[in-house]
């Protein structure tokens, strides 16, 4: 047992002075008010939970700043994206999750939805261990210190036109459907350790036909696990699913059985009307990803709409083109800004909820609260950077999620055990230092 004591905390909706957090066992189970107990470690700033990235793609990091000279739009992106997925080894694909998940660490982040395709060697031949990149990553979040779910994701198709697949997508591809569940269930069946959950992903509606989204979805009633899918991220996928199927996508995911509480839908950047309806009356949460919607041109997704439907919002960083959760929070807000013209569409309250909350539910993790029961992990932001200079605990959240940024977290707990000190993480020396060595790995690979 151990006791930590926050000098301000976010507890039940408030910020809060003086609060002990006892935790027995990596869970909270009592927070009370009062004075310091004797041994307690004294936490500064304020705390907060952890924060839960719900949509990552680890080996995009190594394309960041690498994308934007020659223009194009995202179908010109995903061009790039294969020039590193082609040539990644597993070796390296752990190495850079690692430092990823270490940056991830640094910036408050205790809990990471690994949205996983890049399962095969080249052509698409299995490793002699079928999960072996599945593995790389969970270790790799074991490493950095934080919490995993790795949703595994069913990519089986080229296109909704019946393309093949492209040369690169073949690592991504399994042979039939009935081979990808086999290799799930098998990683599901063996214990991946306390910090880890297995979930699964059906890509697309690009990358699977309703049948065998439906099969996914079933996979996932059987084991209890969360199920992820990217949906309508751009105006073409609309288009062509229309076109061949006669439906959206999100009618796609819902005759498929996808929808529903233990579902989160990624983007949901091109849905409207009918679309919004169905997320909403299933209870289907949403992961938005700003920073990425805005770096790839995907648009501004109706983040308002889908929670006045009844759509739980999550946040991801994705292609981390910037890793900063306090980022994702605000530019729902913001963005919204843009197109509607009016501001405080969003409580800031509810965007760190979405930050928190949201994304340890979407995740299947009892945790993103600072409240008894739920999974000891939490952050301590100072309010001493030039950023947060004139914040008071009075002002509420609001200052936090409009101005902090990931600088601004100095300690990270997970289930008690503290993973980042003052700024640094405890359990790698150099993190900007191995993210620069395997980012050159991963580059050096796919010229």
């Amino acid at each position: 047992m151990s006791v930590w004591f926050a000098e301000q905390a976010w507890v039940d909706g408030a910020i809060v002075s003086g609060v002990a957090i006892t935790v027995d066992d990596g869970v909270i189970s009592a927070v009370e008010p009062g004075e310091p107990a004797a041994g307690a470690t004294r936490l500064d700033g304020v705390v907060l939970p952890g924060l839960v990235n719900a949509h990552s793609h680890a080996f995009h990091r190594a394309l960041r700043g690498r994308t934007h000279v020659a223009g194009g739009d995202f179908w010109a992106w995903r061009d790039e994206m294969y020039r590193i997925a082609a040539s990644i080894d597993p070796g390296t694909l752990g190495r850079l999750a690692s430092a990823v998940y270490a940056e991830m660490a640094l910036a408050g982040i205790t809990c990471v939805g690994e949205f996983h395709y890049l399962h095969h060697s080249e052509g698409g031949v299995p490793y002699t261990d079928p999960n072996l990149t599945g593995r790389v990553l969970i270790d790799a979040a074991r490493t950095a210190g934080i919490r995993i779910t790795l949703l595994d994701a069913a990519y089986l198709r080229g296109g909704l036109a019946g393309a093949s697949l492209h040369p690169v997508q073949r690592r991504f591809a399994d042979a039939d459907i009935d081979a990808w569940a086999g290799r799930v269930e098998a990683l599901a069946a063996s214990p991946p350790g306390d910090h880890a959950r297995v979930g699964v992903a059906a890509h697309s509606v690009r990358a699977l036909t309703p049948e065998e989204i439906a099969a996914v979805a079933e996979v996932a009633r059987r084991h209890g696990a969360p199920l992820h899918f990217h949906l309508s991220e751009q105006p073409e996928e609309n288009a062509a699913c229309l076109e061949v199927h006669g439906r959206t996508p999100t009618r796609v995911m819902a005759d498929a059985g996808a929808l529903g509480p233990a579902s989160t839908a990624v983007h949901a950047t091109h849905v409207a009307g009918e679309d919004v309806a169905l997320l909403g009356e299933s209870g289907t949460g949403v992961c938005m990803c700003p920073s990425t919607e805005r770096d790839l041109g995907d648009g501004i997704g109706p983040a308002a709409g889908l929670v006045h439907a009844g759509c739980p919002l999550s946040l991801g960083t994705d292609a981390h083109s910037v890793v900063d959760l306090f980022e994702e929070a605000r530019g729902v807000e913001l963005d919204e800004r843009l197109v509607s013209g009016r501001r405080g569409i969003h409580d800031p309250a509810a965007l760190l909820t979405a930050a928190t909350e949201g994304g340890a539910t979407a995740l299947g993790w009892a945790g993103g609260a600072i409240r008894p029961e739920l999974r000891a992990d939490f952050i301590a932001v100072s309010p001493d950077s030039v950023r947060l200079a004139g914040w008071r605990p009075e002002d509420g959240v609001a200052g936090l999620v409009f101005a902090a940024a990931a600088d601004d977290v100095t300690d990270v707990i997970v289930g008690g055990d503290r993973v980042v000190a003052g700024g640094v993480h405890q359990g790698i020396d150099d993190v900007a230092g191995l993210l620069d060595a395997t980012v050159a790995a991963a580059t050096r690979m796919a010229t």
